[in-house]
């Protein structure tokens, strides 16, 4: 999947939907409980969340609309994402000694539509902090959700895409998930 180049990151062309204002808030909830999990480092139900072949991606640059033809932050399947989770774990893991904390604030919220396989796009922006005993990190963007309906409802994320303000700065290691 990581060099699979038909995986389709495009957020550009959606149809707009027009969701009950229940849809609307079950959409806004996941959001919700997807910051919440991570906030709370419950891996393993956060990675329940994904699709079977799900990306998390990170672009590099403002104007990079592919992980294909330009380095990422991050870019990662199912079983990177799996690795990450077991590393953040790990009690002998130095690099989470003590182990790091976060919170966020998600807000503007918006439904874009579906793309062109269907997918709900959703966009937000977040305000995040991180702290490991040391300098807090702060981190703000937006995200974009492109969501998988599930039969007899819910949803399933087909991609999250982190568009970080400072997307082209020197980063230190990005331990936690964003």
């Amino acid at each position: 999947m990581l060099f699979d180049i038909d995986f389709d990151v495009s957020v550009d062309q959606v149809t707009p939907v027009n969701l009950s204002l229940e849809a609307i808030r079950e959409v806004e909830q996941f959001v919700y409980h997807e910051a919440r999990l991570l906030d709370e480092r419950r891996w393993q139900e956060w990675l329940d969340l994904w699709t079977e072949e799900g990306m998390y991606w990170i672009p590099h640059s403002y104007d990079q609309d592919s992980p294909y033809e330009h380095i990422s932050l991050c870019w990662e399947n199912k079983l990177l994402r799996e690795l990450r989770i077991r590393r953040l774990e790990n009690h002998r893991n130095w690099s989470q000694q003590p182990i790091t904390q976060s919170g966020r604030v998600l807000g503007n919220l918006m439904i874009d539509g579906t793309d062109p396989e269907g997918y709900l796009v959703v966009r937000s922006s977040f305000h995040a902090m991180e702290w490991r005993g040391k300098d807090p990190v702060y981190r703000v963007g937006s995200l974009i959700h492109k969501l998988q309906a599930q039969e007899g409802g819910g949803w399933k994320l087909r991609m999250k895409q982190v568009n970080l303000v400072d997307r082209d700065a020197v980063h230190g290691a990005i331990q936690v998930y964003i």
